[in-house]
């Protein structure tokens, strides 16, 4: 009887203790989130290098360069479109999602680019181009060809010309409407961007499961992650409005799953430029949506600073985006391959931005942006680069930098609309760049002026210590040996000056402080810390807190410091 009971009361202990809310071992997921604290950098394959004289980039060409990549500190390449198209959009006008656009080379390229990319230990992210196709892609062909075709509700059509049919465009004065009338089928079809890549319709469950299909084959040749084009619209309802229609997020999470579910450390860094209050819908509320977007909204501000000198919109944009789940991370830019976007800005902003950055009409694109590459926009003035290019490697989230950025390279205004920054890469001062050996190139190589790849190029600026891409490298390896910034938490703080912009990260009882001076004048910090010394980790100017250190700036000076809090060291 005694043992009965002993047993029982064993039991109801058990029980009890099963019952209680227990406190688990935690688990640093941070730790294994490898975006938090990479430098990403985006390429084009078909501009990158060109292995076989036909004047156009390729895989192997790429794979030729993948030790120059390593050597620069990048951790990912971020992939623009490679799969076949007939190059109406530059790539983004897909034709078929399950290959590689034979210009560029073959399966077996590929195949070959990945398992070198991976022996470098360098991850690949690319281009997930699925709000629309091509016209020419079987998908579309079928669709138009009758009413009963397998593929006709993979689409979005309509009867009549919708109402709001010039509202809503993506390029607007380039594009005039959203809905082009079908010469075969006779009715209309939908596209947000050129009347060439028709919109796919997202309510149709084939098409979801499609695109479930496209994720699942990428991520089986290695990919580790997708930089996912045109969210808005790929999650927009069809006919219920262009300019504020219904939003399907549950697609994003139910993207976001399968594409984990199949690759745990899968990263989504998606395309969206919306307003702050929106950010959760996308990143989810506890982090079940896109890992990473890009942060559209502070940057804007960011080149009305870079313009005016005036911080306090940028500040405010900065501190709007700081609200966002522990696993998620914004990703920060300074140029990528499409206009500088300014459209948030009111049009007295936007107009001192042109005046500064864009003044020529033809500079400016969409009425709303900038087509120029940053060192051009700039002056090439170079400590007004690396201010801009140390505040972006400061920026709370992970870097993505433009290829031939590092280099300082510029742009070509009389290609048309946005192809002007997708000009081939510059590394050597030989023909063409070095960009290739054929006798002609299918894109002209930038070869006038001080933006030339007789001045610009790969190969002097690795032999010079005191260039641009020398001085990018140490950036890098200074970023990536400051996980606060991607990791840990952050704050403006107040300098006390106008021109200058103070963060301070904490993670893991170590705290950063970095400054940035505007001002092309010399500006003085007086910084709200006490007790310590801050640590120069750039140069030789380390700092006694004290009662409030007062630290001076060059003109377009910054400086980087971690607090060490062991008075007298």
């Amino acid at each position: 009887m005694k043992y009965r009971y002993l047993l029982f009361l064993s039991l109801l202990v058990c029980v009890n203790v099963a019952a209680q809310p227990q406190k688990l071992a935690t688990v640093q997921m941070q730790d294994q989130l490898w975006f938090k604290n990479s430098i990403i950098y985006n390429l084009e394959v078909g501009t990158f290098k060109d292995s076989d004289g036909d004047g156009r980039g390729d895989f192997q060409g790429l794979i030729q360069k993948l030790d120059y990549l390593k050597a620069l500190g990048v951790d990912a390449i971020w992939l623009a479109p490679f799969q076949p198209t007939p190059g109406q959009d530059d790539g983004y006008d897909v034709a078929d999602f399950y290959s590689v656009d034979p210009r560029l080379g073959t399966g077996g390229d590929f195949a070959d680019f990945m398992f070198q990319a991976q022996k470098r230990g360098i991850r690949v992210l690319m281009d997930l181009v699925i709000n629309h196709t091509s016209e020419q892609h079987h998908w579309f062909r079928n669709a138009r060809s009758s009413e009963k075709a397998k593929y006709r509700d993979w689409y979005v059509w309509s009867e009549t010309l919708p109402k709001d049919h010039n509202k809503g465009m993506v390029f607007p004065g380039v594009q005039k409407s959203t809905w082009k009338k079908d010469s075969i089928s006779g009715k209309y079809y939908y596209h947000r961007f050129y009347d060439f890549q028709p919109d796919l319709n997202f309510v149709n469950p084939e098409v979801v499961a499609e695109c479930q299909k496209i994720i699942g084959f990428w991520l089986n040749q290695g990919i580790s992650g997708f930089r996912l084009d045109a969210v808005p619209f790929i999650i927009e309802v069809p006919k219920t409005g262009t300019e504020k229609p219904k939003l399907d997020f549950k697609l994003l999470m139910d993207l976001r799953q399968f594409a984990q579910s199949r690759r745990a450390d899968v990263a989504i860094l998606g395309e969206a430029n919306v307003e702050p209050e929106e950010n959760l819908n996308y990143f989810g509320k506890n982090g079940e949506g896109m890992q990473l977007m890009f942060n559209f909204y502070a940057n804007q501000f960011l080149f009305y600073a870079l313009a005016t000198g005036e911080l306090a919109p940028f500040k405010e944009a900065i501190t709007k985006t700081q609200m966002i789940p522990d696993a998620s991370q914004w990703a920060h830019f300074l140029r990528n391959h499409d206009e500088i976007d300014l459209g948030r800005l009111t049009d007295k902003q936007r107009n001192q931005v042109y005046a500064r950055f864009g003044p020529d009409s033809s500079m400016q694109l969409y009425d709303r942006g900038i087509r120029r590459r940053l060192a051009s926009m700039l002056s090439n003035n170079r400590k007004h680069i690396e201010l801009a290019y140390s505040l972006l490697f400061s920026l709370p989230g992970t870097p993505v930098i433009r290829y031939g950025d590092e280099l300082g390279m510029g742009d070509d205004q009389s290609l048309k609309e946005r192809i002007s920054v997708r000009t081939p890469m510059q590394w050597s001062g030989a023909r063409f760049g070095g960009f290739t050996s054929a006798d002609s190139v299918f894109r002209p190589v930038i070869s006038t002026g001080e933006f030339g790849y007789q001045k610009v190029n790969v190969d002097a600026e690795t032999r010079d210590p005191s260039s641009l891409l020398s001085w990018t490298k140490e950036m890098i390896r200074l970023r990536k040996g400051s996980p606060e910034i991607g990791m840990g938490k952050y704050q403006v703080m107040d300098a006390k000056s106008a021109s200058i912009l103070a963060f301070r990260y904490d993670y893991e009882g170590e705290t950063l402080v970095i400054l940035h001076n505007f001002s092309d004048k010399p500006q003085t910090a007086q910084l709200p810390l006490d007790g310590g010394t801050l640590i120069d980790l750039i140069g030789h100017d380390d700092q006694k807190t004290g009662a409030g250190p007062r630290i001076a700036l060059d003109g377009y000076g910054y400086k980087w410091y971690r607090l060490n809090r062991v008075t007298g060291k």
